[in-house]
């Protein structure tokens, strides 16, 4: 009765001929896991460098580090002004809506890709408001329902007067936060709703 080597064996030849036939595309690399942190959400990803952007809440790279590096704008204790507090209430309404109307947005999406992109800016948008909860101590309001469009590129238009008006807001509350931690966190908002808006201007 012939022997059967092992699926080890042939594994080993079979990757050693796909090397030979392109040896640049089936080099195999050993991923070198790492814990990075948002310096926003406070949120870590789990990979083997630092992702474009942070997929809770948005933030650009530069607000991504190491687990060693990072010190999280929630985690830095400040005593907030009346202005700051007036500004987080606005911001935590905006978000709270922002999220009910995408959540309606994706249920009457024409397409799965575009319904799943507003599944994740609603999420996006519900971790802004989980933000601003942090900083508030206080409990996010009670879900709401918001209506929208049945058309897509009705609710892209939308969806883009939206994402302008925040970010200009934002940007506004950015230069009124007298605390570090709030200075940071609406200005990676300010950029964050910046790139929703590049998103959506893909789909038009």
């Amino acid at each position: 009765m012939a022997l059967k080597a092992p699926f080890s064996f042939y594994r080993k030849y079979f990757i050693l001929y796909l090397y030979m036939i392109h040896p640049t595309k089936y080099i195999i690399h050993d991923i070198k896991m790492k814990t990075f942190i948002c310096e926003i959400c406070g949120d870590a990803y789990l990979g083997g460098e630092k992702p474009h952007s942070c997929p809770y809440c948005g933030a650009r790279s530069a607000f991504i580090k190491e687990g060693k590096d990072a010190n999280p704008v929630i985690n830095q204790p400040m005593e907030i002004s009346e202005l700051s507090r007036k500004n987080l209430l606005e911001t935590l309404e905006l978000e709270t809506r922002a999220n009910a109307i995408y959540l309606c947005m994706a249920d009457n999406a024409d397409t799965y890709e575009i319904g799943t992109m507003y599944k994740r800016l609603a999420l996006v948008e519900l971790e802004h408001a989980n933000i601003v909860r942090k900083f508030l101590k206080i409990e996010l309001p009670e879900h709401r329902e918001e209506t929208c469009s049945s058309e897509d590129v009705e609710n892209f238009q939308k969806t883009i007067e939206l994402e302008e008006h925040a970010q200009d807001i934002y940007a506004k509350f950015s230069k009124e936060a007298v605390e570090q931690p709030l200075k940071i966190f609406f200005t990676a908002l300010t950029q964050a709703e910046q790139d929703h808006i590049e998103l959506i201007k893909n789909y038009i």
